[in-house]
């Protein structure tokens, strides 16, 4: 296998987590998602981290997390729909691992997400939220790999285990 490491990325409730620990499982490889790694070191959650200390000292964590989490090997890990869309985050990941992209179109992320209350964006208004939506995917552009997040959680699997065993 030319890959030690997958990174999941994509915009929020595209699946990361849940298709992350599926792979992992899958692989027989541990699963870290950057999300619940930083709310564990920080003991507080992403809307709380958010709220007492900023988005910029978020993004900060999550680049020192992703940045620890890339030395070690067999690990899949799910980022966070912000680093993601980090050009040094991507870069870091491209260089260490497999980045897959899993997209889901605007309307499928409203209904997948709607009534949450843990994410600090979707306290913006729509139009601010599909703005970020827009650029944010113009870094997912460089992943390795593109898939179809709106397919069912083994068929992604599947072709993620099929592109790692080429």
């Amino acid at each position: 296998m030319l890959y030690n490491r997958v990174f999941l990325v994509g915009f929020m409730c595209s699946g990361k987590s849940t298709v992350g620990r599926e792979l992992a499982h899958t692989l027989g490889w541990e699963f870290v998602d950057v999300d619940e790694e930083i709310q564990r070191q920080e003991n507080n959650t992403v809307a709380g981290i958010f709220q007492e200390k900023g988005e910029a000292y978020f993004r900060n964590l999550e680049l020192q997390v992703l940045t620890q989490l890339s030395q070690r090997n067999r690990l899949v890990i799910s980022t966070g729909g912000g680093l993601g869309a980090n050009p040094v985050a991507m870069e870091l990941m491209k260089n260490k691992g497999l980045v897959v992209w899993l997209d889901i179109p605007f309307q499928e992320f409203l209904e997948r997400c709607k009534g949450d209350e843990n994410r600090p964006l979707l306290k913006k208004s729509l139009e601010e939220i599909q703005l970020i939506y827009q650029k944010r995917k113009e870094v997912y552009r460089e992943a390795h790999l593109h898939l179809d997040a709106t397919k069912d959680v083994p068929s992604i699997v599947k072709e993620i285990v099929g592109f790692l065993n080429r």
